[in-house]
């Protein structure tokens, strides 16, 4: 992973998940996706806030589309590490988000989604 890379991927998900075409989005993750987020667990009301695969995924993902119309993400930085980017993001309504990516063969094959206060709105 470089930051090169990084930057590149980190803009072009920005501009994926701006145009809220969801299979635009899921691309770039493996079928075998795994993805942890507090959201989950509140859009979903499983307290794993886990989703396996890109099915789950997809499922997660619509429903939050469905509640958030006006979502908007904002590249902050970027961070990388060994075969891991992070994407420091602020959402719609202001909040900073982290979001923690590892690749496989070019994929998405593990992520979560770190929150701070914008978790409470």
């Amino acid at each position: 992973m470089d930051l090169e890379f990084a930057r590149a991927f980190a803009a072009q998900w920005q501009d994926d998940w701006n145009s809220q075409d969801l299979e635009r989005v899921l691309t770039h993750y493996h079928d075998e996706v795994t993805f942890s987020s507090p959201m989950i667990a509140r859009f979903t009301g499983d307290p794993s806030g886990t989703v396996r695969g890109k099915d789950e995924l997809r499922a997660y993902w619509a429903r939050g589309l469905e509640l958030i119309p006006d979502l908007k993400f904002e590249v902050m930085d970027v961070r990388v590490s060994v075969g891991t980017l992070v994407i420091d993001y602020r959402n719609q309504i202001g909040g900073r988000v982290y979001e923690v990516l590892t690749f496989r063969d070019g994929l998405v094959v593990a992520g979560l989604g770190a929150y701070g206060e914008t978790l409470a709105r």
